[in-house]
Parts: C-alpha cells; sequence; structure tokens
C-alpha cells in the first residue's frame, strides 16, 4: 500500500481574471475548485496511473467534508483524523497573467490529534510506501515528520519525503528511499545558485552521503536528474508545450516516480514516468490526467 501524508489539505480555489486592479472590486473569467495539498496531489496522480493509496492527514468543518468528499469521488481512499474545531484551509490561486496565491492557516492540531496519527501509522507494513509531503502546519511541532519516521523505523517502509529545507534535511537519517527537491530548494540548503548540472550533481552526492538513497532533482524547463543507489546517473528532459500551471507539477513527478518503480524496480524507467507526469500536469489547467500522461510519455 502507498500512504500519502498531507498534514493541512486544502481546498484550492482558483480564479482566472484578464487582470487584477487592487482596491478595486474584480471579477473573474472562469474559476474551478480543487482538492488540494502536496500528498493529497501525490495521490491523485496515483489514481490516473491506476495505483491505490490512503491519503492520511486532518480534516476540520464544512471544508474538510468537501475535501473527503471530494478524494472519494475520485476514487481515492482516505483515513483522516476529524478535529473537533475549525475548518480545513482554502487556498486562493489567482491567475492574472502572472499567478499569485493567497494560502490559509487550517486548524489548530493538538498534541492528542497528533498522537492519533502517530497510532494510525501502526498499520502500515513492510514494503509499503509512505509520502511526507509539504510543510509543517504552525500548530505542530517542527519535529513532526521525524516523529514519524522514528514511528516507522526498522518496519522495510519507502519512505519519501518533499520538503524544504531543515524540514527535510533532518529527515535525512532516517535513510529515506527518495528526495525530492527542485533546483530552487537545493540551491538555498547549499547556500548558493546551482546552474550547472555539475554543481547539481555534486550537491545532491552531499545529501546521498547524509542519507538520502535517491535524489530526484526537478529542473523545470531542463527537465530532471536523478542520482540513483545504483551509482548511476539518469537524465530527463521535457516536451515543450506553454506552461499553463505550476502547481502539483512536483507532486506529479513524485507520483511518477513512485507508480513506475512499483511497476519495475527500474529507476530509468521510474524517472521517465515521473518526468511525464510533471511534464503533463505543467502542461494542464489542472493535475494532469490519465490521456495526459501517456501522451507525454511518448514523447519523452
Amino acid at each position: 500500500m502507498i500512504y500519502t501524508l498531507t498534514l493541512n489539505p486544502s481546498i484550492d480555489y482558483v480564479v482566472h481574471l484578464d487582470k487584477f486592479v487592487s482596491g478595486q472590486t474584480n471579477r473573474t473569467t472562469s474559476e474551478e475548485y480543487f482538492v488540494g495539498g502536496k500528498g493529497i496531489n501525490v495521490s491523485c496522480i496515483l489514481a490516473q496511473l491506476n495505483f491505490q493509496s490512503t491519503a492520511l492527514g486532518f480534516t476540520a468543518g464544512f471544508t474538510g467534508d468537501a475535501i473527503e468528499k471530494g478524494l472519494a469521488e475520485l476514487g481515492i481512499r482516505s483515513d483522516f483524523i476529524r478535529l473537533k474545531e475549525g475548518n480545513s484551509r482554502i487556498n486562493i490561486k489567482m491567475k492574472a497573467g502572472e499567478e499569485s496565491e493567497i494560502n490559509g492557516q487550517g486548524p489548530h492540531i493538538g498534541e492528542e490529534d497528533f498522537d492519533c496519527l502517530l497510532r494510525k501509522t501502526d498499520t502500515v507494513r513492510a514494503g509499503d510506501t509512505v509520502v511526507l509531503a509539504g510543510s509543517i502546519p504552525r500548530t505542530v511541532s517542527e519535529d513532526a515528520y521525524e516523529r514519524i519516521l522514528k514511528r516507522l523505523e526498522w518496519r522495510d517502509v519507502r519512505i519519501v519525503v518533499d520538503a524544504t529545507g531543515p524540514l527535510l534535511l533532518n529527515c535525512l537519517a532516517f535513510r529515506p528511499f527518495l528526495i525530492k527537491p527542485n533546483r530552487q530548494e537545493l540551491s538555498d540548503i547549499f547556500g548558493r545558485e546551482l546552474s550547472d548540472l555539475s554543481e547539481i550533481e555534486i550537491c545532491a552526492r552531499q545529501l546521498m552521503k547524509r542519507g538520502a538513497r535517491n535524489v530526484l532533482v526537478s529542473l523545470g524547463g531542463d527537465g530532471a536528474v536523478l542520482l540513483a543507489e545504483d551509482g548511476n546517473v539518469y537524465c530527463s528532459g521535457v516536451v515543450r508545450e506553454p506552461v499553463l500551471n505550476t502547481v502539483g507539477s512536483g507532486d506529479s513527478m513524485v507520483a511518477g516516480f513512485i507508480a513506475g518503480f512499483e511497476q519495475t524496480g527500474d529507476y530509468a524507467y521510474a524517472l521517465k514516468l515521473g518526468a511525464a507526469c510533471g511534464n503533463a500536469t505543467a502542461v494542464s489547467p489542472g493535475l494532469a490526467d490519465r490521456e495526459k500522461i501517456s501522451e507525454i510519455l511518448g514523447r519523452l
């Protein structure tokens, strides 16, 4: 089983405008609603690839109801902890020439609530995959991922971490199967801009020395590079189409890589499918569907 964890899921409200004028009433030209959150995005793409997953995390209020209903309609199993107070957050994605975001805070998650999540991870078995994705909500301790990983230690579980900065670095001691920084996130970790592929490889190897088994670096329009535990470096390009959406592209790449490796155990194919999923989402209005993924995969 594949488990995805989204501590602070959302309803993403995407609004399109011809232009945005501050201080005035602005009217949309179109709008969409999506169930959001990095782990949830991974589950959504896995479903497009015919892989079942279980979405874990916290929900609250009427927006929490909408999140759970939305996932059920997509055929995705969820096992959220229902909080007694507050509402799951609404994130506003405004597209008016350029893309802007306003992200909500989300509900309060108490220590008892988090302990309940830790107990839920006891159902994870050897051979399962657990995806820890996104930031830590303000009401949860900064060592949340470490506490989860300690709970999963010695169970022969594949751990995937898609996080940034210290949150990612603190997970390396648990030898995650895969981490996926993008170029900017890798640059931020090492305190300098990384433009040359050789520099990116050197920095990715440093993360492997610190515990990561495989490091997948997404490079935007330049594709992706994978430093794998088999000792090889794999590269993937992109299919050139107009970029319509940057939200969820990295999550889609993670999902494709997981599915590709589950199918074949082959790092080159896992990277190719991951790149296809990320590329397909980038050129779609929202998360990619299976038809677009299949089309892009055939062109890579």
